[in-house]
């Protein structure tokens, strides 16, 4: 550590992919995560714009951008710079890396590499859902350059037991400093309560990428099994193949109960949470999906296959269902069953909102991050 860090202030850099209001799940977790490393009573704005709390000063900078990907190289050439600044007395003592597959690892082994050349320890924070294909896919030189990131790791970071396992199979040199901690999301502030609302049609609601890693064919067909004299409307939120999800839409005669509004901002997925009841996600690959925490905040019944970490929040039946993989004829069956019985999506919904008040909510999640870099950067790079 430095002299700051030594005299009880730690410095934290925390590397995010898009930055601040960038639309993929971390980003947003990130986002939350700002404003809640500074404590009401005491915080204080550094000079350089991190956020100083309770002896810990906290900054944020993305190493991929909002804007075309030819500025990342550039972005992290400037977080090297900032790692670069340890030697004169000014750099950070903890990185916390938020990792992904393909170019995001290739970006954060650079970052990771200076980060250790000048005496720093960081966490790795292991968020891409396709992490497990791209690194048994890697050429022997690629893997076991990502099993070296893992292998110096102060903390790695996983969503869920999944995850856990595979990183430990994989750098069981690592295994002893991985720590699950599952995303979080805020509980909600007007949420809606959760009693059964009479004369509307129930609303399915869909967030994500729209297309066919998430499951939108499968959806699609699942809804158009669904009785025609059935009162339910369905949202399918979020960018991707939107216009030719809405064609498919209008083909199978669901115009009229379907829409497709594209990528919605932070309010309007609040308010489509509070106006659902059955949020679905029926993905082929996961991590641990945002709008599943985010349906369970809000008391909702979710549907959702059991890939990556899922199954560590949904237990079939009790806080939520479970579908298989590419089966439309049972998430229709799912979908019918909760169409059919009001009681059991409430049911379903106050299981999920209260698990998701004991383990998922943010406010806990900080505090566990703020723990967590503590004693991370007790290690030694």
């Amino acid at each position: 550590m430095n002299a700051d860090a030594a005299r009880g202030r730690l410095r934290v850099l925390v590397v995010t992919p898009l930055g601040k209001g960038g639309m993929g799940g971390i980003d947003r977790i990130m986002d939350e995560v700002r404003p809640r490393v500074v404590q009401a009573s005491d915080g204080v704005q550094a000079s350089d714009g991190a956020q100083v709390s309770n002896g810990m000063e906290v900054a944020f900078m993305a190493s991929r951008g909002q804007g075309h990907i030819a500025i990342a190289p550039f972005l992290t050439a400037a977080l090297v710079g900032r790692l670069l600044g340890r030697r004169l007395g000014f750099g950070p003592d903890l990185l916390h890396i938020n990792l992904s597959s393909h170019g995001s690892a290739l970006r954060k082994m650079a970052i990771a590499r200076t980060a250790t050349m000048v005496g720093a320890p960081y966490v790795i924070h292991l968020h891409g859902s396709g992490f497990r294909d791209y690194w048994d896919g890697a050429s022997p030189f690629l893997a076991a350059r990502i099993r070296s990131l893992f292998a110096r790791a102060a903390r790695i970071v996983v969503l869920g037991r999944v995850w856990r396992d595979y990183v430990a199979a994989r750098a069981p040199e690592a295994s002893n400093r991985i720590v699950i901690l599952p995303n979080a999301s805020p509980a909600p502030e007007n949420r809606r309560p959760l009693t059964a609302r009479d004369g509307e049609p129930a609303h399915i609601l869909f967030l994500g990428h729209v297309g066919p890693r998430k499951g939108v064919p499968e959806l699609v067909r699942a809804l158009a099994d669904l009785p025609s004299d059935r009162a339910w409307r369905a949202t399918i939120a979020g960018n991707g193949e939107v216009e030719e999800t809405r064609r498919e839409v209008v083909r199978l005669g669901l115009s009229e109960k379907v829409s497709l509004p594209g990528w919605v901002g932070p309010d309007s997925v609040r308010q489509l949470l509070r106006d659902s009841d059955i949020v679905v996600l029926p993905s082929y690959e996961e991590n641990l999906p945002m709008s599943v925490i985010e349906g369970m905040a809000y008391g909702r019944a979710v549907v959702a296959t059991p890939v990556g970490a899922v199954e560590d929040v949904i237990e079939d039946g009790v806080t939520g269902l479970l579908v298989p993989v590419g089966d439309a004829v049972a998430l229709s069956h799912r979908l019918k069953l909760l169409l059919d019985d009001p009681a059991l999506r409430l049911s379903i919904g106050a299981a999920a909102a209260a698990f998701h008040g004991r383990q998922l909510d943010m406010d806990v999640y900080v505090e566990r991050l703020k723990a967590l870099w503590r004693e991370a950067a007790l290690v030694r790079a």
